[in-house]
């Protein structure tokens, strides 16, 4: 019970923001999230969302979404204006980028990439 109150009242925070910025719509969004070596969907990727202030500030709270067997997940009534996407999938680098929401229904897609090798300063050891 207390995660639903969690998720409640991260959903009421992201619809305040947008009502606080004079925003006029709502948008139903679909993640679509998959490799970017070969275009292969992520399963249970989490795909979360934050409401970004005028000042591009993120807000409180948040929203946490995870992709089902294809990459997908979807949210409808979401605010129109900047919202910052990150996505975390076990294995790959973490996404992050802000997407201005604008339309009634948006398609966002989501290419991970495998982690990069660890530089050093260091010669290997013979």
């Amino acid at each position: 019970m207390k995660k639903r109150s969690l998720l409640v009242a991260a959903v009421v925070a992201i619809l305040s923001v947008g009502a606080l910025a004079g925003d006029k719509g709502y948008s139903d969004l679909k993640f679509v999230v998959v490799k970017d070596a070969n275009g292969k969907p992520v399963r249970n990727a989490s795909v979360i969302l934050h409401a970004v202030n005028k000042n591009g500030k993120q807000e409180k709270g948040g929203l946490q979404l995870k992709t089902n067997a294809e990459g997908q997940a979807n949210y409808a009534g979401i605010p129109y204006g900047k919202l910052r996407i990150q996505v975390i999938a076990t294995g790959f680098q973490t996404f992050g980028e802000d997407f201005d929401i604008n339309k009634p229904a948006m398609e966002i897609n989501i290419r991970v990439k495998k982690p990069q090798d660890q530089v050093t300063i260091y010669g290997e050891k013979k």
